[in-house]
């Protein structure tokens, strides 16, 4: 049987409308002409290789993203989801997988759960905006009841989220691993090896 994995990609949330209209209307154009540099999540499911199942979807309103709407979606996909599954959520995606798992039960056991440039927002930290993506910290601490093998991914020269982001889920979460790099920004790079690997002994 092939491994599953379920990558739920990244995108940006707003705590108000108006923050919204101030990004569309101030944010610099990263591709004015409509051209999309090559991503490593877009070779996700060929790096892999044929001993992986890789669920992608394209979360709802990724721009200007609603929590609710993206828990329908995920919620819509159980019926193709089996044991073990690998959940790896990139950016808004990891806060996403962070808060859903901490709230709710899924019908199928998580074989791991990987956070990569995950934000972290809470009442009480707000440096970066997730619109209503908002974590208990609490819960979240509960998480290792639900998944044993939880890793965190980050690195130092993230300009998108900061890095004490990791440290945050980190302290949480004392048991998982914390993968640290220096110079992967974002990790808006072509190729993430490392990545592949650590999937594959996950």
């Amino acid at each position: 049987m092939k491994q599953q994995l379920f990558y739920m990609h990244g995108g940006d949330a707003y705590q108000t409308p108006e923050a919204f209209l101030e990004v569309l209307k101030n944010r610099p154009l990263r591709t004015p002409f409509g051209i999309v540099g090559k991503s490593w999540h877009q070779t996700l499911r060929e790096d892999l290789g044929e001993g992986f199942e890789v669920f992608t979807p394209l979360m709802p309103n990724k721009q200007n993203a609603r929590y609710e709407e993206w828990k329908i979606w995920f919620e819509r996909h159980f019926e193709f989801i089996s044991d073990d599954v690998i959940l790896l959520g990139w950016s808004l995606g990891g806060i996403f997988f962070a808060k859903y798992l901490s709230e709710n039960e899924v019908p199928f056991k998580v074989k791991s759960l990987l956070l990569l440039a995950a934000p972290f927002s809470s009442p009480g930290l707000k440096d970066v905006d997730c619109g209503d993506f908002v974590l208990d910290p609490e819960l979240v601490a509960t998480l290792h009841s639900k998944v044993a093998d939880i890793t965190i991914v980050h690195s130092t020269d993230d300009f998108v989220v900061p890095y004490d982001h990791a440290r945050i889920y980190k302290q949480l979460l004392p048991v998982s691993s914390l993968v640290t790099y220096k110079d992967k920004n974002h990790f808006l790079v072509e190729k993430f090896p490392e990545l592949i690997e650590l999937l594959k002994r996950s």
